[in-house]
């Protein structure tokens, strides 16, 4: 138990004085970048999965001929 409540100090002691946050404006900033990006990729995985979807439909349809 000793072990847990050193960790969790070391690392309360790490966050406040070791870590460089960023200001307000770079946060948002990048949790813009973020939203941006991860849209621009579920779109295009559900390009894909749709393409490879219609050829699969269409190669049980022409093996059912």
């Amino acid at each position: 138990m000793a072990g847990f409540i050193n960790y969790v100090s070391e690392s309360f002691n790490e966050l406040k004085n070791h870590v460089t946050w960023p200001t307000f404006a770079e946060a948002q900033k990048l949790t813009v970048t973020v939203a941006v990006f991860s849209i621009i990729f579920s779109l295009a995985i559900w390009g894909v999965d749709t393409v490879f979807s219609n050829l699969i439909d269409k190669y049980f349809e022409w093996v059912k001929s």
